[in-house]
């Protein structure tokens, strides 16, 4: 592709993300349009897209055919899914978008599985010698070590394949620990997320032995060829709805460690955003998640671009190493402000 050639851009589920389609504006420097794709038609982010597109569910016979059909009509050269459950069909279907000219930054199929599976990523952690919590598919297994004071209380309880913190319980007793396992069971199968949910009700939830510590945040960045670009840490002050609210970007040369490590053994493309806790000096892997995560704002903010280093890989345009310098120190803070999407909604 030629540098002077202009391209679009879709996210798709863009949700709340209005920050990275302002990201992606500014580095798209008026070289294409920035749309935004949703199934719910009062998505914040279509409010600063160029345009927008209600989409078909992620599940629907529909959905890819829908975008295929959408990123043709409108010169879409880039996808960018921000949705947990978005990555996988996805992953499946990236050669068939590459085929048109359509790059989907997302990692392959086999690196989603890992991340979107709470169960794979305690296997992933355990096989390459990395913390996790004590995780379990099942009450019984759970009762037993606590009868053997392998583990104690409290246990978190939570689906196997979740997000955004739906349905996470923390049981401090046996009968908290079956009722709630029995609730979230419940919850999953009447939620969206029995869509990817692939195993029986047996072994759709896990329990972990809770971490007490200060939790951080690492995004993980390599290029579309997997290879390493930088880690940045960010300790985290404030959550909210299972997603950083406010946060300082440190140095830490132990977590970057770590993240470098661990994203060359995972293989991911993009970002990789990894949340740890730190408890007694020991370092816990408690979620990946392979794609823009929540955190991403507070090391844009810190120095680091990543969508003007996606956009110029895509045009085979050399990047500079300013691009990944990071400034410490930086405490961030997300704001809440009013849409009136009445507006986007008359266009």
């Amino acid at each position: 592709m030629q540098k002077n050639k202009k391209f679009n851009i879709l996210f798709t589920s863009s949700g709340r993300r209005g920050y990275l389609i302002k990201y992606f504006k500014d580095a798209l420097k008026g070289r294409g349009l920035v749309h935004a794709g949703n199934s719910s038609s009062n998505a914040p982010a279509f409010y600063y897209a160029d345009k927008f597109v209600i989409t078909p569910l992620i599940y629907d016979n529909n959905y890819i055919p829908f975008l295929l059909d959408y990123c043709i009509n409108n010169s879409i050269k880039i996808i960018i899914p921000l949705f947990d459950i978005d990555l996988k069909i996805l992953a499946q279907n990236k050669s068939l978008f590459a085929d048109y000219g359509i790059t989907i930054i997302v990692s392959d199929e086999n690196v989603i599985n890992i991340c979107n599976d709470k169960w794979k990523t305690a296997m992933f952690c355990n096989k390459y010698g990395y913390l996790c919590p004590k995780t379990y598919l099942n009450e019984e297994d759970v009762l037993l070590d606590i009868s053997n004071k392998k583990i104690q209380y409290p246990i978190m309880v939570k689906p196997r394949w979740g997000m955004g913190s739906i349905a996470v319980y923390e049981a401090d007793n046996k009968e908290e620990l079956i009722v709630f396992g029995k609730k979230v069971r419940k919850e999953i199968f009447n939620t969206y997320l029995k869509y990817e949910t692939p195993e029986n009700i047996d072994t759709c939830v896990v329990f972990q032995k809770k971490i007490n510590g200060q939790e951080y945040g690492i995004d993980v960045i390599h290029d579309l060829e997997s290879n390493h670009m930088t880690s940045i840490i960010k300790k985290k002050i404030a959550m909210r709805s299972g997603e950083t609210d406010s946060a300082i970007v440190v140095n830490n040369a132990e977590l970057e460690d770590i993240g470098t490590r661990l994203g060359k053994v995972l293989g991911h493309i993009g970002n990789l955003d990894i949340d740890v806790f730190v408890s007694d000096n020991k370092v816990y892997i408690l979620e990946l998640n392979a794609r823009f995560g929540g955190g991403y704002p507070f090391s844009h903010c810190a120095g680091i671009d990543l969508p003007r280093a996606i956009i110029n890989w895509i045009l085979k345009i050399p990047i500079s190493d300013e691009l990944f310098v990071k400034e410490y120190n930086h405490i961030v803070q997300k704001d809440i402000q009013m849409i009136d999407m009445t507006i986007k909604r008359s266009i």
